[in-house]
């Protein structure tokens, strides 16, 4: 088995797809010269936080041409995708904020829907998206490594993370698009070491950046340690190897998985 490495590729996107396509894709290609598997943001596809555009919400099926492009370059590069999409619903005219994995042959390996919308701090996503149902979390391998998704505002809920390490996740990626505030930068670095402390895993969080997010994207250890970090510039790439014997020492030393007395249980209404 080899030890994979993960790139978590920064950008900032906004409401012209086809440029938001052509930085995915050139951060994938970069990210793929040392990499197993590449992190990009939650909306990479299309955002529009200030609502310039409110006539227009721009969203495609998951057989779309920008999951189609990506998947393209995926299978071009070897390197497998997460990435943040704006997916389409027949029945509702707000969209799902979607995460999609693809595999590095270019084939779509899962899909994560957003279940905790971000209505916080002044914002109300859930004006234009659909709250998921909670069903079944997105795990993935990726070199024989068990990978978990969620996004964004998930990182708050702590039963979320644990949701998906009670599914094998050994590392958790989070795409995000962490809207830029007072304390919002010392906020996103406590939880996100604080979802890979309590959980043992490594974390690999990917946001977007200025001007209205705080980029700051990061690969922590499953002691907290920062292994990578891409600061807050746009089309950065920052990567780190995923080492599983650092997992196990960990759990041997911080056995707080075994000692716990709590289970999740997602609630469904």
């Amino acid at each position: 088995m080899t030890d994979p490495t993960i790139s978590v590729a920064q950008f900032a996107a906004g409401t012209d797809v086809e440029e938001n396509l052509a930085s995915c894709q050139e951060l994938i290609a970069r990210a793929a010269a040392t990499s197993h598997l590449v992190v990009l943001p939650e909306y990479s596809m299309y955002a529009d936080f200030e609502k310039t555009q409110p006539d227009q919400n721009h969203s495609e099926p998951l057989d779309g041409p920008f999951v189609t492009a990506l998947r393209d370059s995926a299978r071009e590069h070897g390197i497998a995708v997460v990435v943040g999409i704006n997916e389409s619903d027949p029945d509702d005219d707000r969209v799902s904020n979607t995460l999609v994995a693809l595999s590095k042959t270019g084939e779509l390996t899962g899909v994560y829907r957003k279940i905790h919308l971000y209505d916080a701090f002044g914002f109300r996503e859930s004006d234009t998206v659909i709250p998921a149902n909670i069903e079944s979390p997105l795990v993935f391998d990726v070199e024989g490594v068990r990978i978990g998704a969620a996004t964004c505002y998930d990182l708050r809920f702590p039963e979320m993370s644990r949701w998906l390490v009670d599914q094998g996740a050994d590392v958790i990626v989070l795409p995000a698009a962490w809207m830029a505030g007072p304390l919002k930068e010392q906020q996103w670095d406590t939880l996100v070491r604080a979802r890979a402390i309590e959980n043992t895993v490594y974390v690999a969080a990917c946001g977007q950046t200025a001007p209205r997010c705080s980029g700051q994207s990061m690969i922590v250890d499953p002691m907290g340690v920062t292994v990578a970090a891409a600061g807050e510039r746009a089309m950065t790439v920052a990567s780190a190897r995923i080492d599983p014997q650092r997992i196990a020492d960990v759990r041997k030393t911080n056995p707080s998985l075994e000692n716990r007395r709590f289970t999740v249980v997602p609630r469904t209404a």
